[in-house]
């Protein structure tokens, strides 16, 4: 007896589609390794479509008040918290995290910034008008960009998509939005839920592969390619935008360091280390996966890590005493157990380092210790629930063990000494520095790094003033 698979499909001006040519793709459950849908694999047919759809919805969009706008982002922030259960039931298909995690730790904020995004939509401010020539007076118009092509990432498939959509149609553009392919459930149910409160072609979700994005993103329409995924994506699509001079917005990697000097609370540093690296099973570009510890401290600091490591549970999505899920897909396995089996001679697995179970794609928390700056595994990303420790001597090798990377998205201090952390925080090259903390996030304040952690910001007054342009106009007075 075989169960029938769910039929995901595209949104485009305001209906449900299959590809054109009809070809899909599997969707695979990580917390069971089975198939339980199948997605469109979209061609040059089905982005041509979505980005016709958007460009003609857009007109009446941008020419909609911002009033008009937020009215209909407070619907379908609303709209949301009404769908919670079935937007967090997709979302634990798509990624198998634990379902109440999902409940309190995504539908919040993603709720919560839908409903920032309205409002920001009101208070867009410049320059004041004035006469900087005389008989002549200048006024700054702030107006949106036009289309949008849009990619999202498999770790947060749901947030990921706020993130881009709500900035985006709050500015007044149009979006044709794109889920990973290992992730489309909840976006294409988003879809479902949007679609009834936006004018149609205003949202459009294409499914598909690497292949789809690149074809949204060379199409001539967008004025704007925003995606957050891998180094690698990024400057494949910076590439693609810069034959016709696009506007682009990459939110990639991350190498997060961790800054533990001799002073810190060692017990409560731990506890929040632990959670910050291991939650959401280190598939996150913030996560606190690279401690650098003073030495006076290190062998204690280490050997409470690992006792937290090892007492940290991952799991299926209904045990409520797991912190995390399983890694999103089976290459993703392969990436981190490829990052343990590669660990130098002088490297020393102090917690976990093997998967767990044969079902789903699960690896154990570990912590690994013993390591060197030019390490690969302290140099690449694995995103995975792996974190590394290194020793330092003093403030000048702290920071030069941090910054010899090349991510720069967010960072963490942890001391008692505030001038330290001032200083700490000055001198780490990174988009975000949390001290005493690691890997909060609130609506009010920008997301986004330097170097190969891309460029642009995501949430606040900055993420949404990315999705507008500025246009000078001056008028005689004579």
């Amino acid at each position: 007896m075989t169960t029938e698979l769910r039929r995901l499909r595209n949104y485009i001006n305001g209906e449900f589609r299959d590809a054109a040519d009809g070809r899909t793709i599997e969707v695979v459950n990580p917390a069971t390794g089975e198939v339980y849908a199948t997605s469109p694999l979209s061609g040059q047919a089905d982005v041509d479509a979505a980005m016709e759809a958007a460009a003609a919805a857009f007109p009446a969009w941008r020419d909609s008040t911002p009033a008009e706008r937020q009215k209909v982002l407070l619907k379908i922030a609303d709209a949301f918290e009404e769908r919670a259960e079935d937007l967090i039931a997709a979302e634990v298909q798509n990624t198998g995290k634990p379902v109440a995690l999902t409940a309190s730790e995504e539908i919040p904020p993603m709720v919560d910034q839908i409903r920032f995004f309205a409002g920001a939509a009101r208070l867009l401010e410049g320059r004041s008008a004035g006469e900087y020539m005389e008989g002549m007076t200048s006024i700054v118009r702030r107006e949106p960009v036009g289309v949008c092509a849009q990619v999202a990432p498999w770790n947060y498939p749901m947030m990921m998509a706020v993130w881009k959509f709500a900035p985006a149609l709050a500015a007044g553009n149009t979006v044709v939005l794109k889920p990973s392919d290992t992730t489309p459930a909840s976006t294409v149910l988003m879809a479902e839920i949007i679609g009834q409160i936006v004018p149609k072609g205003v949202f459009n979700v294409v499914c598909g592969d690497r292949e789809t994005g690149k074809a949204m993103v060379e199409h001539p329409t967008p004025a704007m390619a925003s995606i957050t995924g891998s180094v690698r994506a990024g400057m494949q699509v910076a590439e693609s935008a810069a034959k016709d001079v696009k506007r682009v917005h990459l939110e990639l990697g991350g190498k997060a360091p961790v800054l533990v000097f001799e002073d810190t609370d060692i017990e409560k540093a731990v506890e929040d280390i632990s959670v910050a690296g291991f939650f959401n099973a280190g598939q996150d570009c913030t996560a606190a996966t690279r401690v650098i510890v003073h030495e006076s401290i290190h062998d204690e600091f280490v050997a409470a890590l690992a006792k937290a490591a090892a007492e940290t549970k991952t799991g299926q999505p209904d045990d409520e005493d797991v912190l995390f899920g399983p890694l999103n897909n089976a290459n993703q396995l392969k990436q981190v157990t490829g990052f343990i089996d590669r660990l130098p001679a002088h490297a020393k697995v102090e917690a976990g380092g093997h998967r767990v179970g044969e079902k789903g794609y699960f690896y154990a928390p570990t912590v690994v210790s013993g390591l060197k700056q030019d390490d690969e595994i302290v140099q690449n990303e694995v995103f995975g629930p792996v974190i590394t420790v290194q020793s330092f001597t003093d403030e000048a090798q702290a920071l030069e063990f941090a910054n010899g990377v090349e991510y720069a998205l967010a960072s963490s201090v942890w001391t008692k000494d505030h001038a330290r952390a001032m200083r700490m925080s000055k001198a780490l090259d990174f988009g975000c520095v949390w001290i005493n903390t690691h890997i909060p996030l609130v609506a009010e304040m920008p997301h986004g790094g330097y170097k190969k952690s891309g460029y642009g910001k995501d949430l606040s007054a900055y993420g949404f003033e990315d999705y507008t342009r500025i246009k000078h106009v001056m008028t005689s007075l004579g």
